[in-house]
């Protein structure tokens, strides 16, 4: 059994097997693909990801912290032709065990599923699986990854036909938007007439310190101003107080600024602002692939907590987006039962981490499924203690 420990170790053991082919055949550095090929398979796509567009995730994968230097898993009808991909890095540094597997690399949304072509999902997820293989692997972990989508149904439907079948190590829900619904109704159904007239009351009384106005930055010049703003509030709040703000860390504010300027080259980010007169006091930002938008990360300025800038940001939000016939559905990309976003959007998406056997009956993928809740029965309580001293610390 090889001992996977970095991507280098993965291509090592592929040597092994005088029928594979060149080791950079089988894995190479992400930023070995063609972006043009990367950026036409996106187009393709049997269901988007914002997250593994090739402008954020190279972005990414240049700069962001404990993220960078990922491989790329693809898949090609010929020299010219990708039609599938899934970044990925080793067990080893994505758990810090040393077995046989390859694990989706976090592109810092939560949302690992893979590209598939959708003219070609099957032939797709066969040339990923013969890839995975051919490096050394026993099994692939897609983390946050679409349980219910056309990517996971591709991938069920390939093992089975080889007598296998995906195995759901952790899954849970998390909220989404039908944008096609009519946002009026959404909101009254969601929050109710009660709760509606209390956020009205908070508006009126942010509108003391200005006439408040949601605006949409879209353009590149629009984008670059409107990210240091999202920036300066995000830092503003207890993620600057935790240190887990993008701006507090040169690599994370580099990749965002780098990411968010090239997606709005080609129509898909947009940046969204609520603003009291010339304060702003929340922004987030949104991706946008095919008929998707996902809801990245949200900062405020917590002065006006009171007035709950976050929900009234959301509100805006949903308006917006549900007014976009090119959108379809929105996915929060939160944490399960979000406090703030789980009471507006009240759709639900299943998300989970996936196994993904690559031989039949191979005891290794035992060994592989055993290994992840060993570890987290080892690194809950720590985990937990953390969490615990944060919170105390904020208190006091």
């Amino acid at each position: 059994m090889a001992d996977i420990t970095d991507i280098s170790t993965v291509r090592r053991a592929s040597s092994k097997d005088a029928s594979a082919p060149a080791i950079g055949d089988a894995l190479t550095p992400l930023t070995g693909i063609s972006a043009p090929q990367w950026r036409a398979l996106t187009e393709r796509v049997a269901e988007p990801n914002g997250y593994y567009l090739p402008e954020w995730e190279l972005a990414v994968n240049a700069s962001a912290r404990g993220r960078q230097n990922a491989a790329a898993l693809g898949a090609w009808r010929d020299s010219s032709t990708l039609i599938g991909l899934v970044p990925v890095i080793s067990m080893w540094r994505a758990y810090k065990v040393p077995l046989p597997a390859l694990v989706s690399a976090d592109p810092y949304g939560t949302l690992c599923t893979p590209l598939l072509d959708r003219d070609m999902a099957e032939e797709a997820v066969t040339g990923i699986l013969r890839r995975a293989r051919r490096a050394g692997a026993h099994a692939l972990i897609f983390r946050a990854a679409s349980l219910d989508g056309a990517a996971m149904k591709a991938f069920t439907d390939a093992l089975h036909r080889g007598g296998m079948q995906p195995l759901v190590l952790q899954s849970h829900v998390r909220a989404c938007l039908d944008a096609t619904a009519d946002a009026n109704t959404v909101l009254r159904d969601a929050l109710g007439a009660k709760k509606l007239k209390e956020l009205r009351r908070q508006r009126n009384r942010l509108a003391e310190h200005g006439a408040v106005h949601f605006d949409v930055a879209r353009t590149p010049g629009e984008i670059a101003a409107a990210v240091e703003t999202f920036l300066v509030l995000e830092a503003s709040g207890w993620k600057g107080q935790r240190g887990t703000a993008l701006g507090q860390h040169e690599g994370d504010a580099a990749f965002v600024r780098r990411a968010t300027s090239a997606l709005a080259e080609i129509g898909q980010c947009e940046i969204v602002t609520l603003r009291a007169g010339e304060t702003p006091v929340a922004a987030a930002i949104v991706l946008r692939h095919q008929d998707r938008a996902f809801y990245f990360k949200l900062g405020v300025d917590e002065r006006f907590a009171k007035f709950s800038p976050g929900v009234q940001l959301t509100l805006e939000l949903t308006q917006h987006l549900c007014a976009d016939p090119a959108i379809a559905m929105v996915d929060s990309t939160a944490n399960p039962d979000h406090p703030m976003i789980n009471p507006i959007w009240r759709g639900r998406l299943a998300i989970g981490d996936v196994l993904i056997p690559l031989r039949r009956n191979d005891p290794v993928v035992a060994l592989i499924r055993a290994a992840l809740p060993l570890r987290s029965a080892i690194r809950e309580p720590a985990r937990r203690l953390i969490h615990f001293v944060r919170k105390s610390r904020e208190k006091s």
